[in-house]
């Protein structure tokens, strides 16, 4: 039987994540780990189910398949439903046969999935952000005010208002301008590329893009833009918590840092807004005698025998007697050996530092400009006594030193 849905988001997890280089050599951005036991696309599936939306569907394109096994039915976030739940939607021959070719060509080439709805609203949002939102509070001040569209904005330090995409607004919150990362920004309004459409409005504009050859198909650059040169009403929701774009290998570090800080705004025990991540099974976490762990985020399944601080560790990492690890992160399974040192730095998922191996540099020990996060890639093994200083990545296996 037909049942309709007010809302359908649409999750925009196609990005090959360049910026974020060795990382996501293998996997698409939104399936990169983080926090622990998480993936970055748990925030806005997490998001969804908690703000009552229950039809979703994930656009994806780039090494899908990592991200695909790990959404499966949906049934980490309740999204396997008989009517609707999560769907993902990898670019198909049909009349077409194309990758996505921007942000609205992916959403153009999936009408007849929102069709069979019949919604009322459209939610688009981007697969690579790591924040907590109830979106259905933004969905109310959509219908208060009548909009064609609402686009969720984050005010920004003006120093840092030139990278993002810059809302103009008048006192009442309606957008009159929009400018993509100006160098002399009106306001420091920033997208956080969050919309809300109404479905026949939105359908009716992504089929002019498309006939348009001249258009990049995207929403900032094309959409948005002719529907203020239309006059539509387009709205700003103001939001205040958390948000942090982790497209980058220092907005990573920084945002699984945030994670040991009580006053950074992004809690994970809030019982309230739960976000929700597939468990690996592992058994409980152990600590050995002698071994030292302060202040550190521990996951299933790890085997601590040296000095762990300030650090994100995930599931079954192993770091062995003499071994140190400050201020860095340890994704699935990566081993630290007897005597090898990791600061400041990311190491991949079953990477294997080596004895002796010196991982990372803190800001203490080198130049302020050159300081910066070390990146070991996945599975790579560093060898015996070899260094990787600040800001460099191995994403190939180094031989032992001799």
């Amino acid at each position: 039987m037909f049942r309709k849905k007010e809302c359908v988001a649409m999750l925009l997890a196609g990005g090959q994540g360049s910026r974020l280089y060795v990382l996501t050599k293998n996997v698409a951005k939104p399936a990169v780990p983080f926090g622990g036991k998480y993936r970055i696309i748990d925030f806005p599936l997490s998001n969804c189910i908690n703000s009552g939306i229950d039809t979703v569907g994930v656009l994806t394109q780039y090494e899908p398949h990592v991200l695909n096994a790990y959404i499966g039915a949906g049934q980490t976030w309740d999204l396997d439903r008989l009517r609707g739940g999560v769907s993902v939607l990898p670019p198909y021959q049909g009349k077409t046969s194309e990758w996505y070719k921007g942000t609205a060509n992916a959403i153009y080439q999936n009408i007849p999935f929102i069709a069979d709805y019949d919604p009322e609203y459209v939610l688009i949002l981007s697969g690579d952000h790591i924040y907590k939102m109830d979106y259905n509070k933004m969905l109310q001040q959509h219908k208060d005010t009548g909009a064609d569209a609402t686009i969720a904005v984050l005010d920004v330090p003006l120093s840092e208002a030139s990278r993002f995409g810059i809302m103009n607004c008048k006192p009442d919150g309606t957008i009159y301008e929009f400018e993509e990362k100006p160098k002399q920004p009106k306001s420091t309004l920033a997208s956080m590329g969050i919309y809300i459409f109404s479905w026949k409005k939105l359908r009716k504009y992504l089929e002019e893009d498309e006939a348009n050859p001249q258009s990049s198909n995207d929403f900032g650059k094309d959409i948005i833009p002719a529907m203020l040169a239309n006059g539509e009403k387009m709205v700003s929701y103001r939001f205040e918590g958390y948000w942090k774009d982790v497209g980058t290998i220092e907005s990573l570090w920084e945002a699984n840092m945030d994670l040991l800080s009580p006053n950074s705004g992004l809690a994970l025990s809030d019982d309230n807004w739960k976000i929700y991540g597939r468990t690996t099974g592992s058994p409980p976490h152990f600590t050995a005698k002698g071994a030292k762990v302060q202040h550190t985020l521990l996951s299933e399944g790890c085997e601590i025998a040296g000095n762990v601080s300030e650090s994100v560790l995930f599931s079954d990492v192993k770091v062995a007697k003499n071994a140190k690890v400050e201020y860095s992160i340890l994704m699935p399974g990566a081993i630290v050996e007897e005597g090898a040192s990791v600061r400041y730095a990311i190491v991949a998922s079953g990477a294997v530092i080596a004895k002796g191996a010196q991982i990372g540099e803190g800001p203490s020990d080198c130049d302020v400009d050159k300081w910066g996060v070390a990146v070991v890639a996945e599975n790579v093994r560093i060898g015996e006594n070899v260094k990787l200083a600040a800001k460099e990545m191995a994403g190939e296996d180094i031989p032992d030193a001799k």
